[in-house]
């Protein structure tokens, strides 16, 4: 009796971000091996050593920013995990995105950016849309009225000391109901709670970047994705 007591009394303190992890089994989402289940550009996107490997370089610069698209199924709540490194430049995944341009593989939509200055990494970017939504260490809650009221939980220098430039880190995307959470090495970097009907978006595609400007190199390895419950 005084376990369960002591159990539940644990449960009931445990911070609300624990409550996301979810019991469903993973979709592997890339195979280790080739860009099969995913489109976009075959001259900036390959796979080597067993990551997906996305180059920009100086002598063929970008004119835009351009996606290696998923084309399998994601749930509208879901928890997708990922290993990213970055040289150079500016990256991110994108989730619940939509195709605006399928021709040069351009997408709008949620973005759980990174780049190599770690000035972003970890943000909730609107890719074509609204921009940012919150910087790392901001709550945001966006109401119907597109009004933002921000919270700051972190120092987002302080925060972003968790991320280790030029090595290996590990991304978690949690899309549950209109609830946004960025967490890179298992630290909260950002939330938004979008409560604007007319923008937010509950489902669509997952996507990841290469930026236009200075040539980049960006790597993802072990992408997985679950469902979640609402």
């Amino acid at each position: 009796m005084r376990y369960l007591l002591v159990t539940a009394i644990l449960v009931a303190l445990a911070p609300a971000v624990f409550a996301e992890s979810p019991a469903g089994k993973a979709t592997v989402m890339f195979n280790g091996e080739n860009l099969a289940g995913w489109r976009g550009r075959s001259d900036l996107w390959a796979v080597v050593d067993g990551a997906i490997v996305g180059t920009t370089t100086a002598e063929n610069p970008l004119k835009g920013n351009t996606f290696l698209i998923y084309e399998g199924d994601v749930p509208g709540n879901f928890e997708l995990t990922a290993m990213f490194l970055i040289q150079g430049g500016n990256s991110g995944i994108q989730y619940r995105s939509r195709v605006v341009d399928e021709k040069e593989f351009v997408v709008s939509g949620y973005q759980a950016d990174i780049d190599d200055a770690l000035k972003f990494a970890g943000i909730n970017y609107e890719e074509k849309g609204r921009g940012i939504l919150a910087l790392r260490g901001e709550k945001v809650t966006i109401a119907e009225d597109g009004k933002m009221a921000k919270e700051q939980f972190g120092d987002a220098a302080k925060l972003g000391e968790s991320i280790h430039g030029g090595e290996w880190n590990s991304y978690r995307v949690v899309a549950k109901g209109n609830r946004l959470q960025h967490f890179i090495n298992d630290v909260l970097t950002s939330e938004v709670i979008d409560g604007q009907p007319a923008k937010a978006s509950t489902d669509g595609i997952i996507a990841l970047q290469v930026h236009a400007g200075p040539p980049m190199v960006v790597k993802y390895k072990d992408l997985k994705i679950r469902s979640i419950a609402e």
